[in-house]
């Protein structure tokens, strides 16, 4: 038993953030499994890392190249790859949970985050071609992904919903999501069959805030207002995931859209490395983390149910946030935008990385 078998046991699933093919092939991610790790996201950074920083992929470019395939049909084709085998290994934790767990999280092209229509039929296709159960697209809350969700779900495709950062963007989300299963619902679908995630962006808050707060002269909130925004969505999704109207849909089979809590490495070397996963810990959540912070975790994290602690300061700090002139509104879409903006960055770099690779695999005869 490890501290990832006991975070489970309050409810709170351990996902693994990143996927690389050696790590696939050597015995590490079965490792981690067995460790307690419940699942896998990956994100356009991920696979730049990846792909173009290692020599783990080159075989399979000049293979790839050389049968005359296009360098994003080559990239997708090492994505779906990694994350096919990711999912197989990961099966059994599926079955064993009951579809709760044992899901990997692919990524529609970042460069669609502002169409709606090309997200719906990319998720679709990339759902079929994958063509396992324990799939999930991941499609950010943006507001040209949220239709997006909604149509997804009502045709039970897993979704991962990705880059929310306010409590004004997750409710948007998680009513895209009622809305879908109820479409699905009335279609006569299985309702049971469908699982998502919403994935509530955490540190990258305070090292926006942070900087503001410094600027003001407030110390007293640095480092906390990432956690309170957390507190009061999960205070959300207690009240939108009960009552009469979830209770129809949950006695159909339908599932609760977990928080995943998303982006909990410690960026300010300040605050201590598991401050993202200690204050959070909390029933029917995921967070999902790197390398890092998994080890970080193993070795001494403090394993309490915290999440509904302190729900009544969390809204103090909120509140003294906007007394300080901060409109943090207006701060969290500017990092929803960043995010997305960011990722399209990574996703044009990888292409980048693996048309060079791809005309220097081919140029060496590889």
């Amino acid at each position: 038993m490890t501290k990832l078998h006991d975070l489970a046991g309050l409810g709170q699933s351990i996902w693994y953030d990143n996927i690389r093919r050696e790590l696939l092939e050597n015995g590490e991610f079965q490792t981690l499994l067995d460790a307690g790790v419940l699942g896998v996201t990956s994100n356009p950074t991920i696979f730049e890392k990846a792909i173009a920083h290692t020599a783990d992929y080159d075989p399979a470019i000049a293979r790839l190249a050389r049968e005359g395939h296009s360098t994003e049909a080559i990239y997708e084709a090492l994505a779906i790859e990694d994350i096919s085998r990711a999912a197989d290994m990961l099966r059994p934790v599926y079955d064993r949970t009951g579809g709760v767990d044992g899901y990997v999280s692919l990524e529609v092209s970042p460069l669609l985050a502002h169409d709606t229509d090309r997200t719906i039929a990319d998720a679709r296709r990339l759902f079929k071609t994958l063509a396992r159960p324990n799939i999930m697209i991941k499609v950010p809350a943006t507001p040209e992904g949220i239709p997006a969700v909604e149509q997804l779900i009502s045709e039970g495709i897993n979704v991962n919903v990705t880059l929310i950062f306010s409590l004004t963007q997750y409710v948007d989300v998680a009513e895209a999501y009622v809305a879908g299963l109820e479409e699905l619902a009335a279609a006569g679908g299985d309702l049971s069959k469908v699982a998502s995630v919403a994935s509530f962006f955490v540190s990258r808050v305070d090292t926006k805030l942070d900087k503001r707060l410094a600027d003001l002269g407030n110390t007293a909130l640095q480092g906390k207002i990432a956690i309170a925004n957390s507190k009061v969505v999960y205070a959300r999704f207690k009240e939108i995931f009960s009552g009469r109207q979830w209770d129809i849909l949950a006695e159909r089979g339908a599932r609760v859209q977990r928080p995943l809590w998303a982006s909990t490495s410690t960026k300010n070397p300040a605050y201590p490395d598991t401050i993202y996963v200690d204050n959070l810990i909390g029933k029917d959540t995921v967070n999902t983390v790197p390398p890092q912070t998994v080890d970080a975790i193993l070795d001494h994290a403090k394993v309490e149910a915290a999440l509904e602690e302190g729900l009544n300061e969390a809204v103090a700090q909120l509140k003294a946030l906007a007394t300080l002139g901060i409109d943090l509104e207006q701060a969290t879409q500017e990092l929803q935008d960043e995010g997305v903006e960011s990722f399209a960055k990574s996703f044009e770099s990888l292409m980048a990385s693996v048309e060079a690779k791809r005309a220097q695999l081919m140029g060496s005869g590889s």
